[in-house]
């Protein structure tokens, strides 16, 4: 390990993270009674201009009714180039700063932005005496974003989770897709001619490198890495392969954009039965080598090390994590 120790953002399970439009009452309701992780009101893209106010007053209720009392709950503010961000945060914060677990803060594209939004919550939180301190949730959906993340990711100690919000970042970079989150058949090899001079067309993932340098950036930061939203909600089957995909990446969680992606990415984002107690299984390996002076030793045909603990331990806290959650 590097003599530069990586110190973790604070632990929350994070599998889903349930986006909820602060414009509409029925949905807040419905939300404090499912299973998602994390829920954040949004007061930015799903609201009207002519009804941020209004959400915003909605959200502020909603916080502050007692029903969110055990759960996480995140807003996402307006973006800071708008009319709306500064009247999001002190609003928000200063009625229901002690509800508030996480702020979002979406389309960050400088460590300054970070910056600008944390003076005015810690000046809020030092005048309300507000007791829980309240962490940041970015959202890199930028080509600026994405240039800064490096530096973005270690703007703040606020910072707890980086989120890839794929529909801006598609429209930014320019890209030639109109769907988000999902596959584009341009996005692919042809393999050479077999034979029969035929050949086969095989698709490749457009945002596998923007999502795997925003997971590089947020675990470098001891931050959470989400992938954001897939916007074909009826698709149940491809959010999944989606998820699968983010996991297989590092990925902590996944948005889902309605409340039938939640049980699937809690599925895909927590460890199955066989994962945990083939861990537990190394752990004690390992705690046997440890004793007998080796470091490695073979498990089911497969060598495992050092490294092979550091792998079990991470799998072996989540489980424990999601069942104390239950």
């Amino acid at each position: 390990m590097s003599h530069t120790i990586v110190k973790p953002s604070r632990a929350r399970l994070n599998r889903s993270e349930l986006a909820v439009p602060g414009s509409n009452s029925r949905f807040i309701e419905k939300a404090a009674q499912g299973d998602a992780d994390i829920v954040f009101f949004d007061l930015e893209d799903a609201v009207a201009p002519s009804e941020k106010e209004r959400a915003r007053r909605l959200v502020i209720e909603a916080l502050g009714d007692g029903v969110w009392r055990d759960r996480t709950v995140s807003v996402r503010i307006n973006g800071l180039d708008t009319q709306y961000m500064y009247r999001d945060v002190v609003e928000v914060v200063e009625q229901a700063g002690d509800s508030l677990d996480l702020l979002m803060i979406p389309k960050v594209g400088t460590a300054a932005d970070v910056y600008a939004v944390d003076t005015i919550v810690s000046q809020i939180e030092a005048a309300k005496q507000i007791r829980q301190r309240i962490g940041f949730e970015l959202i890199i959906e930028t080509a600026l974003g994405m240039q800064n993340i490096a530096e973005i990711a270690a703007a703040s100690d606020r910072i707890e989770s980086l989120h890839f919000g794929v529909a801006d970042y598609a429209a930014s970079t320019q890209a030639r897709t109109n769907t988000i989150g999902g596959p584009n058949p341009d996005y692919g090899v042809l393999s050479t001619p077999d034979n029969d001079g035929i050949r086969s067309a095989h698709w490749g993932d457009m945002w596998h490198y923007a999502l795997s340098r925003l997971v590089v950036a947020a675990r470098a930061n001891g931050l959470r890495p989400l992938d954001g939203p897939f916007g074909e909600i009826g698709d149940l089957t491809g959010f999944e392969a989606r998820a699968r995909a983010a996991a297989a990446l590092g990925c902590e969680g996944k948005w889902a954009i309605h409340p039938s992606q939640v049980s699937v990415s809690n599925a895909v984002f927590s460890p199955t039965k066989q994962e945990v107690e083939y861990s537990r299984r190394v752990l004690e390996a390992m705690d046997d080598a440890k004793h007998r002076g080796a470091g490695a030793v073979c498990l089911d045909g497969r060598m495992i090390d050092l490294a092979s603990i550091r792998q079990a331990e991470t799998m072996v806290s989540k489980a424990d994590s999601i069942a104390s959650h239950r």
